[in-house]
């Protein structure tokens, strides 16, 4: 999201983060921490459960810490920004999926010198527009004109999501379909509604999606090429970390810096996190992962 956007959420961030501290939970047992934990610390990890790469990110970093014998606490929030700004206030010490080079490249910009990055993860993550495969247009140039095959709407995500940023200010100026298309936004879990709704019926839909993303496979969706790069460029996904996070959990920082998954390594993880096991049972969705992935990255815990 641009700079002229961030105003509102901004000036509440802090108090957002620290709001929706009432719905943390601890991890492991029912927020009981072993001897072994206290010692360690508490980490808390603030994490947008409607985006799914941190979803499944924060689980797997839960696994891991407590079996190095630290214990975590779980905060979700709903927008970017205030978690952004909690993590620069210490209010949480870790954003466990962050898109920090292009999508969310404002928010460094604002809160970067408050930010450790702990180490990326995974490579080659994309912004995209997209289809059905049914759906007979295979360019974002070929919305234009075209507006009448999607009611003049694409259906996007949350209104401060970075992706909805760059589609609004990037996007739509570079194709000029300003006067043609409206931007919807609500939430991901809206968005994904009207999709399965549109593939349902075989209607035209054109949506906001991204990649890593289980739903792209999950409704055979097709990604508009870009021409004019207009959605930018590949970026890698981040730990991010308060600004003195190694210092202070020096022992967490070098297993997070060990984790590397590469396509099908994040796919199944995303999968069996959010589709095979689904709400409510993360943590056992992880520890299947691990189970069936023991080598998945050098600094793995299995046991």
């Amino acid at each position: 999201m641009r700079n002229r956007k961030l105003t509102g959420i901004l000036a509440l961030g802090a108090a957002a983060t620290l709001a929706l501290a009432g719905c943390s939970s601890d991890g492991g047992d029912n927020g009981t921490a072993d001897a072994g934990s206290e010692e360690m610390g508490t980490i808390t990890l603030g994490f947008l459960p409607s985006w799914t790469d941190g979803l499944s990110t924060a689980y797997l970093l839960e696994n891991q810490l407590e079996k190095l014998g630290y214990t975590v606490e779980m905060q979700e929030l709903t927008e970017a920004g205030p978690l952004y700004a909690g993590l620069a206030q210490g209010d949480v010490d870790m954003y466990p999926s962050a898109w920090p080079e292009v999508t969310h490249a404002s928010y460094m910009e604002e809160y970067g010198d408050s930010i450790e990055d702990i180490g990326a993860y995974y490579e080659g993550a994309v912004l995209t527009i997209a289809v059905p495969d049914y759906v007979d247009i295979t360019s974002i140039e070929d919305l234009k004109g075209n507006a009448d095959m999607f009611g003049g709407e694409i259906v996007g995500i949350e209104p401060g999501a970075g992706l909805t940023g760059v589609t609004q200010d990037s996007m739509i100026p570079a194709y000029e379909l300003g006067d043609e298309y409206t931007l919807l936004t609500s939430s991901t879990a809206a968005m994904l509604t009207e999709l399965e709704n549109a593939i349902a019926a075989e209607d035209d839909i054109v949506v906001t999606s991204w990649r890593p993303f289980w739903a792209n496979d999950a409704y055979n969706l097709r990604d508009l090429e870009d021409p004019r790069g207009a959605m930018g460029e590949p970026e890698a996904l981040h730990f991010l970390g308060t600004s003195d996070f190694s210092e202070r959990f020096p022992e967490a920082a070098e297993l997070i810096a060990g984790i590397q998954l590469d396509d099908a390594q994040y796919a199944s993880l995303e999968d069996m996190v959010v589709n095979e096991y689904g709400q409510g049972q993360e943590a056992e969705a992880v520890e299947a992962w691990i189970e069936a992935n023991p080598d998945a990255f050098s600094t793995l815990i299995a046991d």
